[in-house]
């Protein structure tokens, strides 16, 4: 059985930031291969925990592979049914082969800064 994950994507580089990310590169799992299946572009969605959470509904995303994330964010995809895991970093084709190989645990890194969703800061 396979399963969507996206990660989201600087180049080829997992990008640290879930909330300044201007893509997400969705990978298919099966078994311990991934394979990579579509970039998804948000821009204009930055900071928009709706918006992010139900386009990864749309495209079947199943998991969010990222470095750091708001808890607002974990909750909002949460809600929708999307795990998260945390502390990534790397190449995103690596990353994603390391999720498929089960060798990433999440480290539960969640950014302070983004519990009182002013998004005043400057990013």
């Amino acid at each position: 059985m396979s399963k969507k994950i996206a990660i989201p994507t600087n180049g080829e580089v997992l990008d640290a930031h879930f909330g300044r990310a201007a893509g997400f590169t969705v990978f298919e799992i099966e078994g311990n291969n991934a394979r990579k299946v579509e970039l998804l572009d948000v821009t204009g969605l930055q900071h928009q925990h709706e918006g992010i959470a139900d386009l990864f509904k749309r495209n079947e995303v199943e998991v969010l592979v990222c470095g750091g994330i708001g808890g607002g964010m974990i909750n909002g995809l949460n809600g929708v049914g999307i795990s998260v895991l945390t502390g990534a970093s790397g190449n995103v084709v690596d990353v994603a082969q390391e999720y498929a190989r089960g060798n990433l645990v999440s480290t539960g890194s969640i950014c302070q800064e983004h519990h009182d969703h002013s998004h005043g800061h400057q990013h």
